[in-house]
């Protein structure tokens, strides 16, 4: 349970800083962090445990038939990750809460941020493929927020959008490379699929869930040719960019790859692809850090660089590379963390970004200046600093591991570039911001800021020297950990500052000369790069959105072209389609059952219902004709259903057919009085041939279905009726006990429903017509003495009935929902009778609530079970025995079937009495030519 509570800790803080949004900022700070802390502090009350060797594992049944389970996992891979989830995220939120203005709506921030954290620490700890993936998307929908955080900006909803767009899309491709995996491995369980690597290896399909689970990695983690979102991803405010795009985000796809090595690493194709990706994004996002000019554009190229050195080594692959690619994930987390923090510092403490505006700040800041010089140097790999450990790492792999054979000698050649160019652009973003003169004068006046503002910098600056210097002390642990959960077994190595003279230290020494001649001409190389067309990202992207947005309207514009007809014939020729290939895969049509006899009711019943059909169709220029018609095939489906023993099915229909009916009615008042032109002659042949054939094939497959044996549940359900819910009417004890999750489903989408069509019809009017189509006036009396006398009788005795079928429901045909039905339509003829003003003076009470109080009352019934022990929705029943009335059953399911009832009341009534107010009397309803010619004046009775 305690690894429950470690991912579920993030995702029930979101709640705190929601609730506190308006409280004193401190007390929400202070508030917000206790929850990460604990986790933090739960996790590690589990070091013992991994060191003991022990993966720590944790699982509950969710949806067992998809593959899915609430699975979780705690290795060394995922203590490293979390200890950078909620170690940096709690720096993050102490920082934000100094940098953020007062003016800022820190909760809805704070709740974000946490929202995102629990994400990570979601894919972090998953031990199911699919729980994964359900938390990778909600990264990128957590990202989303966050990083447009600042909507009045321009720049943050389009990056934002950017963002969800190339990582959502990416998550599309993950996904479907996990369902490849998954179906290959036999499981989404995340123990079967890593031990199951040789086979996936083998498998013909890998070469396919390659690709797809590495587009979704590489999107998640900026690689080439997806880099282009992070760096505009940096319109966020600057919590964000230090916490997602330094140590948590941008390391999901980092994460991805590491996981799944022992399954899908190992081949040639891996090692190709990975590694030439890795050194592309690597050479790319130096190059174009060398030349920002705003602080956090030089760290959102630098970080799509060390990305791709991360990359690099996961593509090689070997054990060492594997330690290597830890490291630099630790490494890099706390230095870029760190100098995210310090451009945030120096944009907050002086008013801007721009290299332009900014230099000799050593004077007005000199610790800052220390903390991001002392942090850069980690960045560029100086010795005594982490960096410098985990980049030579990375040298001497590309030395020692041959990778492209003939061409092996140009990936150490590369790396060595990677090297000099970040020597050149660290030196670059400390020089000219705390050295170098000013070329112009700052918004403000730099000064230093709080002391616990730049605490988190501090921590973090001081676990950059503190690891250079001692790396076996403060890394070799954790290292350990996490290399036998990526390598499945122990690999022993060591951790030194000093591994004699040998190439990966020449190469080293060679980026710190050749990065500081770089930074020396940097002059030259700017007037260089000038003279290539720049392509700016953001706009290249919102093209091809723009381009893709128009093929696609151009794709429906063909299948539809704003014409039903053709949509719906296309939809029923695809159909057609479809069911005629899976029939012609059946070699004999009948089954070995026997055919039902067939008598002169059936045949009545049958020629009654293609009647209907025919006549509502011949018909549909007289719409209450059709109606009429249409009703005739409404009852004799509930004719249907009561021939062949279902009462309840037959009562549902009956009740349907009337308010189906009633809402058709009202839906009719408001169409256009004019039918449209009819269809050619030519279109009504392929009409007319497209239905036969769907009707036979429909027909067909109805036919080979029913002539055949098929395993049924019926028999269960029948036995268990009585004995498990304590009921006769098999149909009532499945929908309130056996199947009352998805009758609790059900009830809460059609309350949901009803409330969506009150608000669309809420203060909506529309003018009545005075007249149809042919010019008939509307009789004056709208509402007849007749109808009224009926109503006012038919009232009581329909409410009578209703809870007679809603009490007995539970042992012969009826229940809630049918009695509810009966209620409404009571109800509604009396709006009817009556008139809507006249109703609501003595119906004095709205609708909604009725809706809502009927799902509380069955999810209540529900929770019910949990105080007993039992899972949800669990019924009981017993047996009572009362003077006068003798003994009766008393079922809790009663009090579900009420919230049916209520629930079916509310949201029918919402619908219909509403549609029935959206008239407002006197004033003809124009065809648009009419509407031109004659403008009248305003009706005072309409306003």
């Amino acid at each position: 349970m305690i690894l429950l509570w470690i991912a579920l800790l993030p995702l029930l803080g979101v709640v705190v800083p929601a609730l506190l949004g308006q409280r004193e900022r401190a007390l929400c700070t202070c508030l917000t962090a206790i929850v990460p802390a604990i986790a933090l502090l739960l996790t590690l009350s589990q070091v013992p445990a991994l060191l003991d060797g022990e993966t720590l594992r944790f699982s509950a049944a969710w949806l067992p038939e998809l593959g899915l389970e609430l699975a979780l996992r705690l290795d060394g891979l995922t203590l490293l990750f979390n200890l950078l989830i909620l170690g940096i995220g709690l720096l993050i939120l102490l920082y934000a809460h100094f940098y953020l203005s007062p003016e800022e709506p820190y909760g809805r921030f704070y709740a974000y941020l946490l929202l995102f954290m629990a994400s990570m620490v979601g894919i972090a700890m998953s031990d199911n493929l699919i729980l994964l993936w359900l938390f990778w998307e909600l990264t990128s929908l957590s990202s989303f927020l966050l990083i447009g955080f600042w909507s009045h900006l321009s720049e943050a909803r389009k990056g934002a959008r950017m963002a969800l767009t190339v990582t959502g899309a990416g998550g599309l491709a993950l996904l479907a490379g996990f369902l490849l995996l998954g179906d290959i491995a036999g499981s989404f369980d995340l123990n079967v699929v890593l031990a199951s690597g040789d086979a996936i290896l083998a498998d013909p399909r890998y070469p396919v869930m390659l690709v797809l689970v590495l587009l979704g990695a590489f999107t998640k983690s900026a690689q080439f040719p997806f880099q282009f979102w992070l760096p505009h991803a940096m319109a966020a405010p600057t919590p964000v960019s230090a916490y997602l795009h330094s140590a948590t985000m941008v390391k999901a796809g980092i994460f991805l790859m590491a996981r799944l090595h022992p399954a899908i690493a190992g081949s040639e194709l891996w090692t190709v692809i990975v590694s030439l990706v890795g050194t592309a994004t690597l050479l790319y996002g130096a190059w174009f850090a060398l030349f920002k000019t705003d602080l956090k554009g030089i760290l959102a190229f630098s970080t799509v660089s060390h990305l791709g050195l991360i990359t690099v080594l996961l593509g090689i692959g070997s054990p060492m590379a594997v330690v290597a690619a830890l490291f630099h994930i630790l490494n890099h987390a706390t230095f870029k963390a760190a100098l995210f923090m310090s451009a945030g510092i120096i944009d907050h403490e002086t008013g801007t970004r721009e290299l332009k505006q900014l230099g000799g700040l050593k004077k007005t800041m000199p610790v800052t200046a220390l903390l991001t010089t002392l942090a850069a140097a980690a960045m560029a790999g100086v010795p005594l600093f982490n960096g410098f450990l985990s980049k030579e790492m990375f040298f001497t792999e590309t030395v020692a591991t041959p990778v492209l054979g003939g061409l092996s000698w140009l990936l150490p050649a590369l790396a060595t570039l990677g090297g000099i160019l970040s020597v050149a652009y660290s030196l670059r973003l400390v020089y000219a911001v705390f050295y170098k003169p000013a070329r112009k004068a700052p918004p403000k006046t730099p000064h230093e800021p709080p002391h616990l503002m730049r605490l988190p910098v501090e921590i973090l600056v001081v676990l950059c020297v503190v690891v250079g210097i001692l790396p076996g002390l403060m890394a070799t642990g954790l290292l350990d950990l996490a290399t036998q959960a990526v390598l499945g077994e122990s690999f022993d190595f060591y951790l030194s500052i000093w591994h004699g003279v040998n190439l990966p230290l020449m190469m080293s020494i060679a980026a710190l000369v050749f990065g500081t001649v770089m930074y020396w001409r940097h002059s030259d190389l700017r007037q260089f790069t000038q003279t290539f067309v720049g392509v700016d990202a953001r706009r290249t992207f919102e093209r091809a959105i723009v381009v893709l947005g128009y093929w696609a309207e151009r794709c429906v514009a063909v299948v539809e072209g704003n014409s039903l007809q053709r949509y719906m014939g296309l939809l029923l020729f695809s159909a057609f389609v479809m069911g005629v290939i899976g029939l012609a895969q059946i070699t004999d049509l009948t089954g070995t059952l026997g055919n039902q006899p067939v008598d002169a009711m059936a045949l009545l019943g049958a020629g009654m219902l293609i009647f209907g059909g025919l006549a509502t169709a011949a018909t549909h220029r007289y719409r209450l004709i059709s109606l009429l018609m249409l009703s005739v095939v409404g009852l004799f489906v509930a004719l249907t259903f009561a021939r062949f023993s279902a009462p309840d099915l037959a009562l549902t229909q009956l009740s349907v057919e009337v308010v189906t009916m009633i809402l058709l009615m009202l839906a009719l008042f408001f169409l256009p009085q004019k039918t449209p032109q009819e269809s050619s002659p030519l279109r009504n042949v392929r009409d007319i041939l497209l239905a036969s054939a769907l009707g036979l094939v429909v027909a067909s497959l109805n036919y080979a279905v029913l002539t055949r044996e098929t395993l049924s549940i019926s028999d269960f359900f029948i036995e268990n009726s009585k004995p498990g819910g304590g009921g006769y009417n098999v149909v009532n004890v499945i929908l309130v006990d056996f199947r009352g999750f998805d009758t609790l489903g059900e009830i809460t989408v059609l309350a949901l429903a009803g409330l969506a069509i009150f608000k669309l019809l809420n203060r909506l009017r529309l003018f009545i017509p005075h007249s149809d189509g042919e010019g008939r006036v509307w009789s004056p009396d709208r509402y007849p003495a007749i109808l009224t006398s009926i109503s006012m009788a038919l009232l009581p005795l329909a409410l009578l009935v209703s809870a007679f079928i809603f009490l007995r429901g539970h042992n012969l045909p009826g229940g809630g929902f049918i009695a509810g039905l009966i209620t409404a339509v009571a109800l509604i003829l009396l709006y009817m009778a009556r008139g809507v003003e006249w109703a609501q003076d003595r119906l004095n009470f709205p609708f909604q609530p009725v809706a809502v109080v009927g799902v509380a009352i069955a999810t209540l019934t529900g929770l019910g079970s949990w105080l007993f022990g039992y899972p949800f929705l669990t019924s009981a029943f017993s047996y009572v025995t009362l003077p006068l009335i003798g003994t009766f059953e008393l079922a809790s399911a009663l009090l579900f079937d009420l919230g049916v009832y209520l629930a079916v009341v509310g949201a029918t009534l919402m619908i219909l009495a509403n549609l029935g107010k959206v008239t407002t009397p006197h004033r003809p309803m124009l065809e648009p030519s009419e509407k031109e010619a004659d403008t009248p004046k305003p009706n005072k009775e309409a306003r």
